[in-house]
């Protein structure tokens, strides 16, 4: 038996073919795009539930389509709950209104799903910065007016993101403020050393979705390696989105 039960169904509205595995420490979602160029992955701890329970290890394969259409059907400040019995095809959704005069509940089939599980090395990275979530998603929205690409340059001197196209270039340059009241507001570089890489506009706007999530995004960078940008959830656990850089001659 599994069942998970969450006070706003807002959550689970803002982070949705993938496996939910679910065991008694919460529940886990990694899943990779068609051209394995990016990466999702999603922790949500049990602890961060309204009620939790998960009786044995349960690997749950759904269409993330077919679950949006059923979380629309929730208000924000609904209560929601997942349900599912041990070995079986369907889950049940729940939602149950803030004085629970409205109850409705849908059920959703189970999909087959032969996805390997996917391993992610732990990596010592070159340069972390954290910056507000929504000035992120507003660099990356502009600058994909631009180019294709856009490269990120991180110094000591702070982060810049670049991109060069037909239209013109642009550079938005944002230098550390650690010291700004409001934590959210505050960018802040904690770098080994500078590191320059060059990524694809759609996929970091399309991982920018999850902006309502969090006030603050964590982007993790290394040379060669995938650029890894966190949004945590408060209380419950966090999304990580990985992505490959590209590799082009003119990258300055």
């Amino acid at each position: 038996m599994f069942e998970a039960r969450l006070g706003q169904a807002t959550i689970l509205k803002k982070i949705l073919e993938a496996t939910f595995d679910c065991s008694d420490s919460g529940i886990q979602l990694h899943a990779m795009d068609n051209s394995h160029v990016s990466l999702v992955s999603l922790t949500l701890r049990s602890d961060g539930f309204d009620k939790f329970r998960c009786d044995r290890n349960l690997s749950m394969g759904m269409n993330l389509g077919s679950m949006a259409k059923i979380l629309k059907c929730a208000n924000n400040e609904d209560n929601v709950t997942m349900k599912a019995q041990d070995n079986a095809d369907t889950v049940t959704i729940m939602f149950e209104s803030a004085n629970q005069e409205k109850v409705s509940d849908y059920e959703m089939k189970l999909m087959n799903l032969d996805q390997e599980h996917l391993g992610i090395p732990e990596t010592d990275f070159s340069c972390v910065v954290r910056m507000p979530a929504m000035e992120f998603a507003r660099i990356c929205r502009d600058l994909s007016q631009f180019s294709e690409s856009v490269v990120i340059c991180c110094t000591k001197e702070g982060v810049k993101f670049s991109a060069s196209g037909d239209v013109g270039t642009a550079n938005i340059k944002l230098a550390q403020t650690g010291n700004v009241d409001k934590e959210e507001e505050s960018v802040i570089i904690e770098m080994q050393e500078p590191v320059t890489l060059t990524f694809a506009c759609r996929y970091l706007n399309a991982f920018t979705k999850a902006t309502p999530l969090s006030t603050q995004v964590q982007l993790s960078m290394c040379a060669d390696v995938p650029l890894v940008v966190e949004y945590a959830i408060k209380d419950l656990g966090h999304i990580r989105y990985y992505l490959a850089p590209k590799i082009e001659d003119n990258e300055t």
